[in-house]
């Protein structure tokens, strides 16, 4: 798959999920393996008001390429200068969210909004494409319920203004995360377009990847949730689409190490009230199926310290839960 001037062997892209895939988490994937990452959502006012936390979040530092940065807005001319901004903060490839379905983001008349305003859509998109010299992609859902399915209108539409990739999350903005994703929607889009299409939900094995490219001819697969204390799915998983043999899970060993690199790599950016705070969660995550998982996420979130933490992981580790 080309995107640009990137060609892409193995299209597994690690999604953009909001609190969740920060520099921190984006190092800790491709330290175990994963190629290709995608920011959090940034607002496109906050980036052009310059607000400090939200340039932080656009730290690429010693990021490899393609250095694929998420926006969000309703309002074309600020979304284009906040492409631009973003190119000056070295990202190579602009993502517009479409597809976000929290309230806080609708209510405003962006993310998921713009399904129900396809005329405001299209002028953001072509006002980002006019505006820089990089790729535009756009990731998108369904549509905002099951009677209003827009995807194939969208999607030919936003190719017709440049868009040079799209990702289609196999759910309306309805449905949040509930349900089961209609990966038939994928194939539909995939065969009305010509631009590389991405395919988006319900991918929590290597398997789920397969069968989502063989089912929709999808060019690339996108994993989310999948990968929350997880991010040797992203690597078993390209693994698995290039050689079609299943890499085995992590030990419990080998979680906790990972875990406590990333831990040090959210202290490193964001200090140690905040990077705790933040840990908890992934901590959490990284514990799934573990013995007395219940009761150590009771601990977990009542940790203090990054050396209550640390400890904590050790005991894990050394089996002593």
């Amino acid at each position: 798959m080309k995107l640009g001037n990137y060609e892409f062997e193995v299209p597994v892209f690690l999604a953009p999920l909001a609190g969740v895939t920060d520099k921190a988490f984006r190092e800790t994937v491709c330290a175990v393996g994963g190629k290709y990452v995608w920011t959090e959502m940034i607002s496109d006012k906050a980036l052009t008001y310059r607000n400090s936390k939200t340039l932080n979040m656009l730290d690429l530092t010693g990021e490899t390429e393609p250095r694929i940065v998420q926006l969000f807005g309703s309002e074309p001319e600020t979304m284009a200068r906040a492409a631009l901004l973003a190119i000056e903060c070295s990202a190579t490839v602009i993502d517009i969210n479409m597809g976000c379905p929290t309230q806080k983001i609708v209510k405003n008349g962006e993310g998921s909004a713009l399904l129900r305003d396809l005329p405001r859509a299209l002028t953001i998109a072509a006002a980002v494409v006019r505006a820089v010299n990089v790729p535009v992609s756009v990731k998108i859902r369904l549509g905002w319920n099951d009677d209003e399915i827009v995807a194939i209108e969208l999607a030919k539409g936003l190719e017709s203004v440049g868009v040079q990739m799209l990702t289609v999350h196999a759910r309306t903005r309805e449905q949040f995360y509930a349900g089961y994703a209609d990966w038939e929607w994928i194939r539909r889009v995939k065969n009305a377009v010509s631009i590389p299409v991405i395919g988006n939900g319900d991918v929590f094995k290597p398997e789920d990847a397969s069968r989502l490219i063989e089912q929709t001819g999808c060019d690339g697969v996108m994993i989310g949730r999948g990968a929350l204390g997880n991010p040797w799915l992203i690597p078993r998983t390209q693994h698995f689409l290039k050689y079609g043999k299943v890499l085995p899970e992590p030990l419990i060993e080998e979680r906790i190490k990972v875990a406590l690199q990333h831990f040090d790599r959210v202290l490193r950016y964001k200090g140690e009230r905040i990077g705790l705070n933040e840990m908890r969660k992934h901590a959490v995550w990284y514990i799934k199926g573990v013995k007395k998982a219940a009761q150590l996420r009771d601990e977990i979130m009542q940790t203090r310290s990054p050396e209550e933490m640390r400890t904590l992981f050790s005991r894990i580790m050394e089996g002593k839960e």
